[in-house]
């Protein structure tokens, strides 16, 4: 799933396409590394608002158009206030793409507090762990005319395929534009080839000897493949830039040359075809013809109609024609859609890793306490053998002859002959008390252990349900609620109830049972931590509805509500999307089929004085089931 230079093409075009000549409205930064700007595009590209997210978080870096609003912080972080002086109610001038490099640029003018026209660009590179967003000005040297020029000077051209390739370094406008700030910094320390700091030059770091496409001519492409000792695809990614490894594997395709033959071995006809075929994709590159695609495996239940996703790709892919694809309008609703749900978990799990922390370390405290406590109790069921010992030796010790180590004793018990050890420096009645108060000790060990491993292993079943609440977990309010229980339980400090605090939790919406109809209509409702399970099961659940769990696993609270039909006149489509969704929603999702249990709320009880989210329930049904969200499930907002 590659984020790459052609990707980055279509995402260029769009953006250039709708927010050209538009007004910058307003800037917000949501996350650390994420903004959100919002464009008021031209009357005659439609007008009203279109909202711009730009994420340079290293593990998605992201940029895609949306309509959904976030709420912004209750204080602006720096670089974006920056943002703001410089940037608020400029004008768009330009987007573009450097060569197929995956970086955009977007050019605005605007005019500062003196009524003077000034220019800057907002470059945003996605690259991977290296993601950053720039904000540049021409340098003093440079003034509105050169800045306007850009695309056609010296340096830029040299960019663009000239001699500088060679050098160790591609810069662009270097000496022309320098760093204003960046949401990342970079300093010496952390990049020997460029530092991104406040006042530092800003260029483009050579992309490893990479050429660009756009500027390639056929005989230097020949001369290349008769060369290059390695398969097509590997041929394009290691010389080109802009081509992932999907990409590269799709031109190859085309050519029916196959992916693993040495390009060096292609003849002067199949480098020929070879070349067209690459320059044909370029073309479309250029031409703006997108096709914004994504492709799934075959479904793995006949309740799905498409798999996980294959791939994505801004045009058609024909190695993968014979999956199922959904295509999608614009490079932006696919990037949205696509990765709507991994940037929620990625954002959600990197703000749970304290909790995680203090999770995973009493979870592993527990278990090594756990083991050791088994091991003790499983030692005192010896302790009988000492009481046999003791009542042998106060029955037959006036036979025991003075200083022996051992006496062979008649066990009346089972009527065979027993070995018992003794102290030789002692008498048989004081072998016999020592062997009495080993028994005693033992007795009051065990006692003494069934109640602590009794308490640790209700700890770490709590703890285990806890670690798959934060695996479920898909927004703030679940990480709250999670927290609280967790403060509740004496597994973290709880906070004090200052002033920011109780604002942070006040803008921060109260989360709720995540809420699907099933395909026969019924609403299904499903608790993603202990906090809702409680609340879902037993306040909210009628007694008729019927109530899922993942059987012996940690996992959600799922009800379907009956709106009080019997049980029999339910579909069993309903109870088999139903159960699908408790095994989706609990700790055996990777597992492929989990067994769930059902029956009526009504048979649903909790001890008292038991734990968040624990129930106890007899005479349930079971059934197999696969651990996904069924195609005929739909999911209603929060």
């Amino acid at each position: 799933m590659a984020f790459d230079g052609i990707t980055t093409a279509a995402l260029t075009r769009e953006l250039s396409d709708r927010l050209t000549g538009g007004r910058i409205f307003r800037i917000i930064q949501p996350e650390n590394d994420e903004l959100l700007i919002t464009v008021k595009p031209m009357i005659e590209k439609g007008g009203g608002t279109v909202k711009l997210v730009l994420s340079a978080d290293p593990s998605l870096p992201l940029v895609y158009l949306t309509d959904n609003s976030v709420m912004a912080p209750q204080s602006a972080p720096t670089f974006c206030m920056l943002l703001r002086k410089y940037l608020q109610n400029g004008r768009i001038t330009r987007i573009s793409q450097p060569g197929l490099e995956r970086i955009i640029r977007i050019e605005i003018e605007h005019l500062n507090e003196m009524g003077d026209l000034c220019h800057h660009v907002l470059v945003i590179e996605i690259m991977g762990k290296h993601s950053n967003i720039i904000l540049l000005a021409p340098t003093a040297e440079g003034n509105a005319a050169t800045f306007a020029a850009l695309p056609e000077n010296s340096a830029f051209a040299a960019y663009n395929g000239g001699p500088s390739h060679g050098a160790k370094l591609v810069r662009e406008g270097e000496g022309e534009y320098v760093i204003i700030d960046a949401i990342r910094h970079v300093s010496q320390m952390v990049s020997s080839v460029r530092e991104v700091l406040p006042g530092r030059p800003y260029f483009i770091p050579e992309t490893q000897g990479k050429r660009n496409p756009f500027t390639e001519t056929r005989e230097n492409f020949c001369s290349l493949l008769s060369s290059a000792g390695i398969p097509a695809p590997a041929f394009l990614v290691r010389s080109y830039t802009g081509f992932s490894n999907v990409t590269a594997e799709e031109v190859t395709f085309r050519t029916h040359l196959g992916q693993d033959r040495s390009v060096s071995e292609f003849s002067k006809e199949e480098r020929e075809l070879f070349w067209e075929t690459f320059q044909a994709l370029l073309l479309d590159v250029q031409e703006g013809r997108f096709a914004p695609t994504v492709y799934y495996h075959l479904g793995k239940a006949a309740t799905m109609s498409l798999g996980e996703p294959v791939e994505y790709a801004a045009m058609t892919l024909s190695m993968y024609k014979d999956l199922p694809d959904k295509q999608y309008g614009s490079i932006s609703s696919l990037l949205e859609s696509y990765y709507r749900e991994k940037n929620t978990v990625t954002r959600i799990r990197q703000k749970s890793t304290d909790l995680r922390k203090i999770v995973t370390t009493l979870l592993e405290r527990d278990v090594h306490k756990y083991d050791l406590q088994m091991r003790q109790l499983r030692d005192t069921k010896k302790r009988d053998k000492y009481r046999v010992y003791g009542e042998l030796l106060n029955a037959y010790g006036y036979n025991i002859p003075e200083g022996a180590s051992s006496a062979v004793l008649d066990n009346y018990y089972t009527g065979e002959k027993l070995t018992v050890p003794l102290d030789p420096t002692k008498t048989p009645q004081q072998n016999a008390r020592r062997y009495f108060d080993r028994y005693t000790k033992l007795k009051r060990t065990e006692e003494a252990l069934t109640h602590l491993t009794a308490e640790v292993r209700t700890e770490i079943d709590e703890l285990e349900s806890i670690k798959t609440a934060l695996d479920l977990s898909q927004t703030d309010g679940d990480l709250i609620q999670i927290r609280r229980e967790m403060e509740d339980a004496g597994f973290v400090r709880r906070k004090t109830d200052s002033r920011s605090h109780k604002q942070t939790k006040s803008r921060t919406p109260e989360s709720r049972p995540l809420h699907y109809v099933s395909s026969d209509g019924y609403d299904i409702l499903v608790g993603k931590n202990n906090t809702q399970n409680d609340e879902l099961t037993f306040h909210t659940a009628a007694p008729t509805d019927i109530w899922f769990h993942a059987n012996e696993i940690p996992g959600s609270h799922v009800v379907l509500r009956t709106e009080g039909k019997p049980f029999e006149q339910i579909p069993d489509r309903a109870f088999e999307e139903a159960a699908s969704l408790a095994a989706y929603w609990s700790r055996g999702r990777d597992a492929g089929r989990v067994e769930v249990d059902y029956l009526e709320k009504r048979g649903v009880k909790k001890p008292a004085g038991a734990r968040p989210g624990f129930v106890i329930y007899h005479s349930n049904y079971s059934i197999n089931v696969d651990a996904v969200i069924p195609a005929g499930v739909r999911q209603e907002s929060e």
